[in-house]
C-alpha cells in the first residue's frame, strides 16, 4: 500500500509538473507569437507632391485624392493597382475625404464647380484642398458612378454641399446649406447647413436629419447598411467642426441620439460606423476649444463612449489621438501626435486602449516611407492613409495589406 501511494504521489507530481510546463510553454508561445505584418506599397499619383488614401472598402478599392503638377487636387480611385482620376464638377479641385464603404461601384466626395461663391464663403471643403484655388468656387457633394461624376443638390436656398459616405442601399450622407442667414455663423460662413441624406435611387432627392433640440446646424459623416448614420449637431459656427460639433450623434429609426463626449462641448466628431453599429471618431479637449488637442473614442451600445489613448513612451509625449476607421472585427485605425504635431504616426487600436505604431519595423517591414496617418481599414484588415517619402518629403498614399504568416 505504501509503495502504491508513493507511485501515485510521484505520478501526480509528474502530471502537475507536465501541466505547469505545458501552461508555461503556451504562455511563452503566446508572448513570442509574431505581430501581424503588412506588405506596404506606395499608390501612384497624378504627378504632384501630395496624395492620400482616405477610404478602403471590402473590394480593396482605395479612394482619396492626388495633387497634380499645378497643385490642384483631384478625387482619385485606386483599383487593382490602377489609378483613376475622378475629375471634378468643373472647378479646379475635388476629393474623397471620408470613409466610403459602398461595394456597388459608388464613390462620393466633394468637388468645386466652375461657379463662384456668391456669398464669399470658404465652406467646409476648403480645408481639403491646396492653395491657391482652395476657395472662391461653389462646392457640391458628388457621386461617381459608371465612370461619371455628378453633383448632388443642396437644400432649397443653399449653395454648397458635401458628401461623406454611401451604403449599399442607395443612400448617400453628408451636409448641405439651406437658405437661412444665421447670425451664429462665423468667419466666412453665412448660411446654415443641415445633415443630409440623398436617395440616389430616386433622382438624388435630398432630405434632412433631425438635430438635437436647440441646435441649428449639423452634418452626417458616415452610414452603414442598416441605415444607421452618425454625425454632429450644434450651431453654424465656421462650418469646420468646433461648435458645430457640440454633440456627437447617432441617427436611427427616425430619431437622433447624443452619444456623449469626453468632457468638452466642441469637436465631438464621429468619423466611421461599422455594420454592428460601433462608432469611432474624435472628441474635443475641455481646455482647447480650437481643436489642437483631440481624443480618439469608440462608442458601442453596450459600453457607451470610451477614450482611445495616444501612443505611450514617445518623446515629446503624445497627447493627441484621432480615430478614423473601424472594421467589423472592431480594429480601429487613426493617428497619434504630440502637442505641436511635429510627430504624428499612423496607429492601430486592436481591442486595446493603447495603440500600436504602424511604423514598427516588425509591422511594416522594409517599407522606407514614414506612415503619418491611417485613415481607413476594411474587413480584410487592409489599411490606407498617408505617408511621407523620406527622400523627397512628398506626401504619398499607401496601402498596407496583412501578410499571412501561417
Amino acid at each position: 500500500m505504501k509503495t502504491q501511494k508513493q507511485v501515485s504521489h510521484l505520478l501526480l507530481t509528474f502530471l502537475i509538473g507536465a501541466c505547469c510546463f505545458g501552461a508555461a510553454l503556451v504562455q511563452t508561445q503566446a508572448k513570442t507569437k509574431p505581430k501581424v505584418q503588412y506588405h506596404v506599397s506606395t499608390l501612384a499619383s497624378l504627378g504632384g507632391t501630395s496624395s492620400g488614401g482616405n477610404s478602403i472598402n471590402d473590394q480593396s478599392w482605395v479612394s482619396g485624392y492626388s495633387r497634380q503638377l499645378d497643385r490642384n487636387r483631384h478625387a482619385t480611385l485606386w483599383r487593382n493597382g490602377v489609378l483613376t482620376d475622378l475629375l471634378t464638377l468643373g472647378g479646379p479641385n475635388s476629393s474623397v475625404t471620408w470613409n466610403v464603404k459602398n461595394t456597388a461601384g459608388i464613390i462620393v466626395g466633394i468637388s468645386q464647380t466652375a461657379d463662384p461663391q456668391l456669398l464669399g464663403e470658404s465652406w467646409s471643403s476648403a480645408a481639403f484642398y491646396s492653395t491657391p484655388n482652395d476657395t472662391g468656387y461653389i462646392n457640391l457633394g458628388f457621386v461617381w458612378q459608371n465612370n461619371q461624376m455628378r453633383g448632388l443638390p443642396p437644400f432649397p436656398g443653399g449653395n454648397n454641399g458635401f458628401a461623406t459616405g454611401a451604403n449599399n442601399l442607395g443612400q448617400v450622407v453628408g451636409w448641405a446649406e439651406n437658405g437661412v442667414h444665421d447670425p451664429n455663423c462665423c468667419c466666412t460662413q453665412v448660411l446654415q447647413f443641415l445633415p443630409a441624406v440623398w436617395d440616389i435611387g430616386s433622382g438624388d432627392q435630398i432630405h434632412d436629419l433631425p438635430l438635437i433640440p436647440g441646435d441649428t446646424s449639423g452634418a452626417a459623416t458616415a452610414i452603414n447598411d442598416n441605415g444607421q448614420i452618425v454625425g454632429i449637431s450644434g450651431i453654424c459656427d465656421q462650418a469646420v467642426g468646433r461648435h458645430t460639433a457640440k454633440h456627437a450623434v447617432l441617427w436611427e429609426n427616425g430619431g437622433v441620439t447624443n452619444i456623449g463626449n469626453l468632457g468638452a462641448q466642441w469637436w465631438n466628431t464621429p468619423t466611421a460606423i461599422n455594420q454592428h453599429g460601433d462608432v469611432v471618431g474624435f472628441a474635443g479637449d475641455p481646455a482647447d476649444v480650437e481643436g489642437n488637442i483631440l481624443h480618439a473614442f469608440i462608442w458601442t451600445k453596450d459600453n457607451g463612449i470610451k477614450a482611445l489613448k495616444p501612443l505611450r513612451g514617445r518623446v515629446p509625449q503624445h497627447v493627441d489621438s484621432e480615430a478614423y476607421g473601424i472594421n467589423e472585427a472592431q480594429q480601429v485605425v487613426g493617428v497619434s501626435c504630440d502637442a505641436d504635431r511635429n510627430d504624428c504616426r499612423a496607429v492601430i487600436w486592436d481591442h486595446g486602449v493603447y495603440p500600436t505604431d504602424l511604423n514598427d519595423p516588425d509591422l511594416k517591414g522594409d517599407y522606407s516611407s514614414f506612415l503619418a496617418s491611417a485613415k481607413d481599414i476594411n474587413d480584410k484588415g487592409e489599411i490606407t492613409g498617408r505617408a511621407v517619402d523620406p527622400t523627397t518629403g512628398a506626401l504619398i498614399a499607401y496601402l498596407a495589406v496583412p501578410v499571412d504568416n501561417n
